[in-house]
């Protein structure tokens, strides 16, 4: 048989096919056998995988704080022989709010008695020179303390202020209030044209500006 041209070409074709299918097959093995052995390394890291389980921890109860302890009593030093050493005042809190009741009227030592009068005794110079005689106490004026001091007071034919007594408290303006009244001259109550001895309530107005 006479070779030609595209007898040639035919053969070469063929040759070209065979080699590629056999290339094919080698490389369609190669890829089976790194497959399986990649699958037997991921195996046998899965067999080695540890499984860590998480436990619920349970939650402590805070215990509850004890009480604050009781403010220690502070000793004092006294005096007194007849006390005990070991003795002990207990802490006290002043109220304020609670006003103590007035003192009793002094008991009559034979003085004048209550004169009726025409005119009241009344201050030298105007209820304002009581008020201008009247000292504020500064601890009442920090505290705002307002209000009034009724005081009763013996003023004799003179004019002169005797026993004093408080018949309305103010917290911390009572001795305030007495010393104004002593400080003021008076004019003496009149009796038809008399000075007589009197015992009057006078009032004494605190009040800040």
């Amino acid at each position: 048989m006479r070779d030609t041209p595209s007898t040639k070409l035919k053969l070469q074709y063929r040759r070209l096919l065979e080699f590629g299918l056999i290339v094919s097959l080698v490389l369609h093995v190669l890829l089976m056998q790194g497959y399986k052995k990649v699958r037997e390394r991921k195996l046998k890291l899965s067999s080695d995988v540890q499984i860590l389980t998480v436990e619920e921890i349970p939650q402590t109860q805070r215990e509850k704080q004890a009480p604050a302890p009781s403010r220690p009593s502070v000793p004092i030093a006294s005096e007194d022989e007849t006390l005990p050493e070991d003795e002990t005042i207990e802490f006290t809190e002043l109220d304020l709010d609670d006003e103590p009741p007035p003192p009793p009227p002094p008991p009559d030592d034979g003085a004048p008695m209550f004169f009726a009068y025409d005119e009241a005794p009344v201050p030298i110079g105007g209820w304002s020179a009581l008020q201008r005689n009247l000292v504020y106490p500064p601890m009442a004026q920090k505290a705002g303390v307002e209000g009034k001091v009724v005081v009763n007071a013996e003023i004799d034919a003179e004019g002169n202020v005797g026993r004093t007594w408080i018949l309305q408290s103010l917290v911390g303006c009572d001795e305030a209030a007495v010393a104004a009244i002593r400080k003021t001259k008076w004019k003496p109550a009149m009796q038809r044209d008399q000075p007589v001895f009197v015992r009057v309530a006078i009032t004494v107005i605190f009040q800040l500006n």
